[in-house]
C-alpha cells in the first residue's frame, strides 16, 4: 500500500474560497481509499472575509479526515503553510491549493515516489497556464541561479516533513521550497500534474506587483544561499575590489602630479572615499562572520532540541 506506516497531511491554504471548499473535500473523499490509512486534509483559512471558515468547519463535522486551522488576519500563503505544518505531525506533506486547479488524483503517484526514496516530488504543469511567460522566466532563473533540476518550481508538491521544516518561512517564500530543498541536498524528482482552469472564485495572484515581488525575493534567496553563511566572501570581495580601485586611482593621481605636474584634488577625495569604504566592508565581513558563528551555534542547539523532542521516550 502507498505510504504504508506513514501519515499523509495535505495542507490546503484557502483565502476567500468558500465556493471551492465543498468540491475540494468531496474530491479527496473520492480518492480516500487510494491514500494512506493515516490521512488528513488540513484546510487553513488564511483570514478570509467570506464564509470559508464556516463552510470548512461544516465539512469537518461531516468528514473525519478534515481538519480546520484559522486565524483572523490574512497573512499570505507561506504563513498558511507554516500554520498547517505546525498543526500536524504528518510524515508526508502535500501542499494543495484550495482552488482545485490541480487534481487530487495526481497525489498517489507522488507518494509512491516518496516511498521509493525521493525527498521531494515537484510536479510540472500539463495544461493551459494563464501566465506562461512569467512562469518560464521564473523557472529559467531558478535553473540558472540555483541549478535546480526541475522545470517547474510552483506546481503541486509532495515532500517529507523534514524538507518543509528546513525551509525558511519568510513572506511569499513558499515559492522557493524546491530551491531550499535542493540547497539542503534533498533528492528531488519530477512528475507531470494536470493543471485545470479555475472554475470558481478569483485568483489571488495577479498584477505586475506580484511579479516584481517574486523577482526581488528570488534575488534575496540567491544572496541567502550564496553568502549568508559566508559573509566575508561577499563583503571581503567587495572591500578588496573597492580598496584596489582606491590604490589604482591613487597611482594615477601620483603619476599626474609628479609626472605631468597636474594636480587633481577630486581624485584624492575619491581615493580616500574608496579606501574608507573598502575598510568598512572588511569590518562588515568580520562582524558578519561573528554573527554567522552565533547563528551556527543556535542551529546546532535547535537541531539537538528537535532530535531530543522527536526521539524522547513516550510516557
Amino acid at each position: 500500500m502507498i505510504g504504508e506506516g506513514k501519515k499523509l497531511s495535505v495542507i490546503a491554504p484557502a483565502y476567500n474560497e468558500e465556493e471551492n471548499i465543498i468540491p475540494l473535500v468531496e474530491a479527496f473523499a473520492k480518492i480516500r481509499e487510494k491514500l494512506p490509512s493515516q490521512f488528513e486534509l488540513i484546510i487553513v483559512d488564511d483570514g478570509s472575509t467570506d464564509s470559508t471558515k464556516e463552510v470548512a468547519e461544516k465539512m469537518a463535522s461531516e468528514y473525519d479526515f478534515v481538519k480546520v486551522v484559522s486565524y483572523h488576519k490574512n497573512r499570505g500563503k507561506t504563513y498558511a503553510v507554516k500554520a498547517g505544518l505546525e498543526a500536524t505531525d504528518g510524515d508526508y506533506i502535500v501542499i494543495f491549493d484550495a482552488d482545485l486547479q490541480f487534481l487530487p488524483e495526481d497525489i498517489p503517484p507522488m507518494l509512491e515516489k516518496l516511498d521509493n526514496g525521493a525527498d521531494l516530488v515537484a510536479g510540472y504543469k500539463v495544461g493551459k497556464y494563464q501566465k506562461p511567460v512569467v512562469s518560464k522566466i521564473y523557472n529559467w532563473l531558478g535553473r540558472v541561479l540555483f541549478k535546480v533540476p526541475v522545470r517547474d518550481m510552483n506546481a503541486l508538491k509532495a515532500m517529507r516533513r523534514e524538507v518543509l521544516e528546513n525551509t525558511p518561512f519568510r513572506p511569499d517564500w513558499h515559492r522557493y521550497i524546491v530551491i531550499w530543498a535542493h540547497q539542503n541536498g534533498y533528492k528531488i524528482v519530477e512528475q507531470p500534474v494536470t493543471l485545470r482552469p479555475r472554475q470558481r472564485g478569483v485568483s489571488k495572484y495577479r498584477g505586475l506587483g506580484r511579479v516584481l515581488i517574486g523577482l526581488f525575493d528570488m534575488v534575496a534567496v540567491w544572496f541567502q544561499t550564496k553568502f549568508a553563511r559566508r559573509p566575508m566572501l561577499f563583503f571581503g570581495t567587495a572591500g578588496l575590489v573597492t580598496f584596489g580601485l582606491a590604490v589604482l586611482i591613487g597611482i594615477v593621481a601620483i603619476v599626474l602630479r609628479f609626472g605631468f605636474n597636474k594636480g587633481y584634488r577630486p581624485l584624492l577625495t575619491l581615493v580616500a572615499m574608496l579606501a574608507n569604504i573598502g575598510v568598512i566592508l572588511f569590518i562588515g565581513g568580520f562582524i558578519g562572520e561573528m554573527v554567522e558563528g552565533l547563528r551556527e551555534r543556535l542551529r546546532k542547539l535547535e537541531e539537538r532540541m528537535n532530535y531530543s523532542k522527536k526521539y524522547e521516550p513516550k510516557k
